[in-house]
């Protein structure tokens, strides 16, 4: 990322995932990185969402809650995370400010966050949508399920898995990225034990 840098030089940091796991009482950031370069590390920075101050205006009042170091420079997938105790219920969204050696700085995508015990099993609507080249996906399991989130294209073909391992009750929030994915339709599945869910996306280069 970095927000300095020309488009035709490498840039400082390579995020390839950004997601999120809520319990009832905490909220667990997750992120992957493929290369970085004078990477000082990641602020975490969260906004509650219809925040009072906001005056029913669509106002993000973002406010740091953290910092992860970085690796400097790397050429290796470098994973980090960060866990936030600080939560009731309610809807926070999520940004990583990732901040190079020299002060200049780029923000990551912005991930939204319920908290609260769900009591059913849903897979919501993506967003943005359509999307390029990333969008999130946001699903919530009410009881202690293996789960996997898959991606297809139009013919049927898996794409991609997001999740694919046990899941305890909770809100959850997975970021897909169409790096390596050509223009189209696809769709979304979710299984959680016998239960599955399928939705469409559309992916616009």
């Amino acid at each position: 990322m970095g927000a300095d840098e020309s488009l035709d030089f490498p840039l400082p940091v390579e995020l390839v995932s950004f997601s999120a796991e809520s319990n009832v009482d905490d909220v667990l950031l997750s992120w992957t990185t493929a290369s970085e370069i004078n990477n000082k590390g990641f602020e975490v920075e969260r906004s509650i969402k219809n925040h009072p101050l906001a005056n029913g205006l669509k106002i993000k009042n973002f406010e740091p809650i953290g910092f992860v170091n970085g690796k400097g420079t790397s050429t290796e997938l470098n994973h980090y995370s960060f866990k936030d105790e600080t939560v009731s219920a309610g809807k926070y969204i999520y940004r990583l400010k990732q901040i190079d050696y020299d002060g200049s700085f780029e923000y990551s995508n912005e991930i939204e966050v319920e908290i609260g015990v769900p009591d059913e099993f849903v897979l919501y609507q993506n967003y943005p949508n359509p999307f390029n080249p990333t969008t999130n996906i946001q699903y919530a399991i009410a009881s202690t399920q293996h789960v996997q989130l898959k991606i297809y294209d139009v013919l049927g073909n898996e794409v991609a898995v997001l999740v694919d391992e046990e899941k305890s009750p909770g809100n959850y929030s997975v970021e897909f990225e169409s790096k390596n994915v050509a223009s189209g339709l696809y769709f979304y599945s979710l299984t959680a034990g016998s239960l599955k869910q399928t939705k469409k996306m559309l992916l616009i280069k």
